[in-house]
């Protein structure tokens, strides 16, 4: 008599319905993945990188494969063997009464369960295993870096290349035995090798010999943790230093307990085997021995290493940490290519402008007036000429030689916005077919305005004619194949479908002619997939799920399909192991435009090295605004090692190696067949008098440079040297870090203007300068500079100097107030801080916008100060005029000794009004109001050294309401034949006219 199961069978219908639905989904899954490899490698093989996309799918197919087998094999395996392993005959008891049934219901089918069960858990594995393809390549292929850890001796190499991957197989062995143990257990349960009632031993010989020897396994990967615990001790965070590494109680403490804990171990593992199986056969010591082990860690890895740190080292941290705070401070000036910084004390104690500034011709003649985030908007409402083009929120500096004569200009691409098409416009075809691509480099010299504060265009015209003085009449930046086919602006979904079978028909749209015409184009470029036929129209019909690749008449058979067109994203996908700035820029290399991105090879495993998070770092007021945000991702170790390039007609990417010795670059390119990554040596000169120094890798050498700048351990750990960025001058309170800024101009010490970016960096928790930072590159090489000011300077930093030049002067106050009204508001460009003459010399462009629709920033003034922000300070309508209006003034504080009162150590305020020799004196409410301003600026000061913010906002406001007053009474008094004298450093109104907000000229 057959027996029934113990679980109700399914019907055929129900057993047919579910293998139909699994099958559907799986077919659909299979589907999707196949159409993705299958069009990736489409796209990999116009871009002539299939070895990126074969490299890639075949070590992740391996590591699937291979880890998850391993892991099944195991897990399977044991369950196999517990099984193997059951007792023949098993005690009458109510709990093997009860545990019957699923034996019965397991028994016949138990291969399968075991199959499932492992294939289940390495699948999981498997899929866990392939995203670590890139730890696998590194730890194949990685090599020496040549520098030693100071602890152990041993090669960074193998921190960066075989450390995380030695930890996560070492993860992964801890996972298998941990499941073997689990599973065995609940089968040796089930199968009644174990027993939690009934009378004898509570477990077979065969399955404590089996669970202990899984745990004796546990126990010795257990000391093979404990000795990659030792080599990564050199990466953890030590408290008491406040820095990464070892300190002087891991050193001492914990690392000999991790040695012995890593012995003990290894006895205890060898304990459980013989207590448990060849000696007493039973489980009473191998517990002692597990909770030996235990309280051991606790003991030896915890308690003691605590009472280390808590007795000895935090009475005397700054001694005991010392040794290890210097590890960290050169480790971490190594990793971030710190090391070479150069350092140049700056007096900066010249505080009155030298008349050399009207002569100047290495500064003065470089200042950069457009600033790339304002004047954005200028260059779409004056160079867009159809609605769709767009040049972005944030445009870019770069350099150019026009005419014989290098210098900075800031540049933007005109492409199409596809979300600015009318909805007329933006039908299937419109936007995949006919509006492909933009057109033209449009630049302008960065230090030049025309036309009542217009940049002054001289490239990526598009044959529309313009006023002769607001733009060239020749294209001064040529570029022979000026179509933008590739670009910032370009979307995921963004593909354009190009090529025609008669030469005749042309159905892109190219640029504008005209009124309301435009010519028409054909591409003729090597880029894009071919889907002239029928299954590579199926092909991406599928992709994009869009029936129109099948029906519409606009694919024919000589079509290729241009996708992923964002130059970032293209260098991403062909090059995923690199860390991408934010921030890409167009050039023109040899006629063609040319997208320029910034790679970064980066670790996160460099000894001793501090540790940053790359988003945190690199975020400030630009990011999202034309610069795209990082990942969050943690490193201690990068390198700019590769300059990518795009070419926006044809999306040609081009990967150049730019440090030659960089050996995780060495590493990624052996992994991938050695070629790669283009040698240095193949730049061409062209691109490369266009690199710059990378806007993130700067940022976080700054903010670590701020710390990082002192190097001996004791005033480090003290941190009364560290610096701050400063915040954003016209927002201080937005709490935004002010972004680096590009110069094209010459820093004391250099031997010649060169194109660098600058950043100023103030003490921390106060506002004057501390120091200018800069990044530039000497004959091809990446150079960081610093000009570090006296901790006593009197420099005012950004913040202050802004808040000087545009409250504490009335008169200039009195203009902008002028400038901005109901109908238009007042806009700032970048503050540069331009060290001169042994004093600093500051420029902030004033720009002017009109409510009206349609309006954009015109440059209408130009706020300059010298010394120390707000005693020299001048508003003009050009650079020219200020440097006429400072150098004035100068010469009249140097013909009056001893008449102008000298500003306070740490930024002061406007000297009190005064009198030349060939003057007359104050007198009546002219002196009483002097005098009042005279007190007012002496509670300033006392308020200033006090550190009191509530009484220094006080006396900032007294002070504003005395100058107010005397303003008022220099009015009043009688004039004389010399004239009432003014506050020194106030500009004539006469000589800073301007036109009205938003006239444009």
């Amino acid at each position: 008599m057959r027996s029934s199961s113990p679980l109700p069978r399914m019907s055929r219908r129900g057993r047919v319905t579910i293998a139909v639905l699994v099958g559907v989904f799986v077919l659909f899954t299979l589907l999707g993945w196949g159409v993705q490899a299958w069009t990736d490698w489409l796209w990999f093989d116009e871009v002539d990188y299939t070895e990126v996309f074969t490299g890639v799918l075949v070590t992740r197919l391996l590591l699937f494969l291979v880890v998850g087998l391993a892991m099944a094999l195991v897990v399977g395996g044991n369950l196999w063997l517990a099984h193997r392993l059951r007792p023949r005959l098993r005690p009458h008891s109510a709990e093997q009464a009860t545990l019957e049934r699923y034996r019965m219901a397991l028994s016949p089918r138990l291969g399968t369960w075991i199959a499932v069960v492992a294939g289940v858990v390495g699948l999981f594995a498997g899929l866990s295993a392939q995203s670590r393809w890139n730890q696998w390549l590194l730890f194949r292929n990685g090599g020496s870096f040549g520098v030693k850890d100071p602890e152990f001796g041993i090669d960074v190499g193998f921190y960066v290349f075989q450390l995380p991957f030695w930890r996560y197989l070492l993860g992964v062995g801890f996972t298998a035995v941990v499941l073997a143990v689990v599973g065995a257990l609940a089968v040796h349960y089930l199968f009644g090798g174990v027993r939690l009632q009934g009378v004898g031993d509570r477990m077979t010989n065969a399955a404590r010999a089996h669970l202990s020897t899984l745990v004796a396994v546990f126990v010795g990967l257990k000391a093979i943790a404990y000795v990659l615990d030792r080599r990564a001790m050199l990466l953890e965070y030590n408290e008491g230093a406040k820095l990464f590494g070892a300190g002087y109680a891991d050193v001492n403490a914990l690392l000999p307990a991790k040695e012995i804990l890593a012995y003990i171990s290894i006895v205890v593992a060898v304990a459980i085997l013989i207590f448990s199986n060849a000696w007493m056969r039973n489980l009473v010591w191998p517990g002692i021995s597990l909770a030996l082990l235990g309280l051991s860690a606790v003991a030896i890895g915890g308690i003691y290493p605590w009472a280390v740190q808590t007795f000895e080292v935090k009475p005397s941290a700054k001694e005991k940490e010392a040794p290890y705070i210097q590890r960290s401070i050169d480790a971490t000036r190594t990793a971030f290519g710190l090391a070479d910084t150069k350092t140049t004390a700056y007096a900066a104690d010249n505080l009155t402008p030298p008349a050399s500034l009207a002569t100047d011709t290495s500064v003065v003649p470089n200042v950069r007036l457009l600033d790339p985030q304002l004047v954005s908007e200028t260059y779409t409402q004056l160079q867009q000429v159809r609605g769709f083009y767009d040049f972005g929120p944030k445009l870019d500096i770069d350099r150019y030689g026009v005419n014989g004569k290098t210098s900075d200009y800031v540049v933007g691409v005109r492409e199409i916005n596809y979300g600015e098409l009318t909805d007329q416009q933006n039908t299937w075809i419109n936007r995949h077919t006919v509006y492909t691509h933009g057109y033209g480099l449009v630049a302008a010299p960065a230090n030049q305005v025309v036309c009542g504060g217009q940049p002054f265009f001289v490239s990526g015209f598009l044959g529309v004619k313009t006023q002769e003085a607001c733009s060239s009449q020749t294209e001064q930046i040529p570029a022979t194949q000026p179509r933008i086919y590739y670009g910032e602006r370009m979307e995921d979904g963004d593909y354009a479908i190009v090529g025609q079978t008669d030469p005749n028909k042309k159905a892109e749209f190219d640029r504008p002619v005209g009124e309301g015409g435009g010519e028409s184009y054909t591409y003729t470029g090597e880029g894009g997939v071919s889907i002239g036929s029928f299954p590579r129209r199926l092909l991406y019909a599928l992709k994009e799920q869009e029936s129109n690749f099948l029906l519409s008449g606009a694919v024919n058979e000589n079509s290729k399909l241009l996708y992923v067109r964002n130059p970032r994203d293209r260098v991403e996908k062909v090059a995923p192991f690199l860390t991408l700035d934010g921030d890409p820029y167009p050039a023109v290399v040899g006629g063609r435009v040319q997208w320029i991105v910034d790679g970064y090879t980066t670790a996160a495993t460099y000894p001793y090295a501090e540790r940053v998070n790359l988003r945190e770092e690199t975020t400030d007021e630009l990011t999202g605004r034309g610069t795209f945000q990082l990942a969050r991702e943690n490193v201690n170790y990068i390198r700019n090692s590769v300059k990518a390039t795009v070419d926006a007609y044809d999306g040609t990417v081009r990967l150049y190696e730019f440090d030659e010795n960089d050996p995780v670059l060495k590493a990624w390119n052996k992994a991938f067949g050695g070629d790669l990554v283009l040698p240095k040596k193949d730049i061409p000169a062209e691109l490369a008098e266009h690199f710059r120094y990378p806007a993130d890798l700067f940022k976080v050498q700054r903010n670590l440079l701020i710390k990082f700048h002192v190097t001996n351990p004791g005033d480090f750990y003290s941190a009364q040297d560290f610096w701050q960025v400063p915040n954003v001058p016209d927002a201080p309170d937005s709490g935004q870090k002010q972004p680096p800024y590009y110069l094209f101009t010459e820093f004391p010490g250099q031997d010649g203007p060169r194109f660098q970016l600058t950043s100023a960096v103030t003490p921390n928790g106060r506002q004057n300068l501390a120091a200018l930072i800069s990044g530039s590159y000497v004959d091809g090489q990446p150079k960081l500079e610093v000009l570090e000011l006296p901790d006593q300077t009197a420099i005012s930093g950004p913040v202050q100097v802004h808040q000087r030049m545009t409250n504490t002067n009335t008169n200039i106050r009195q203009q902008l107030n002028l400038l901005s009204s109901n109908q238009a508001q007042v806009q700032y460009g970048n503050l540069l801080s331009l060290p001169f003459a042994n004093g600093m010399l500051y420029v902030e462009p004033v720009y002017v916008k009109s409510n009206q629709q349609d309006a954009y920033p015109l440059l209408q003034k130009v706020l300059m100060s010298y010394g120390d922000g707000g005693s020299y300070v001048a508003l003009a309508d050009n650079v020219a005029d200020g440097i006429k209006q400072l150098a004035e003034q100068g010469k009249r504080a140097g013909q009056q000794p001893g008449t102008t009162t000298p500003p306070p150590p740490t930024g002061g305020n406007p000297p009190p009004p005064t009198t030349g020799d060939d003057e007359p004196p104050l007198t009546g409410e002219l002196a009483a109001a002097a005098d009042r301003v005279q007190a007012a600026i002496t509670e300033v000061r006392a308020a200033q050294a006090s550190g009191d913010f509530e009484r220094y906002g006080r006396a900032l406001k007294t002070l504003d309401e005395a100058l107010t007053a005397f303003q008022q009474a220099q009015g009043q008094a009688t004039p004389t034949s010399g004239g009432s004298p003014a506050p020194s450093g106030s500009p004539s109104p006469s000589s800073t006219g301007s036109p009205p907000p938003g006239s444009g000229g």
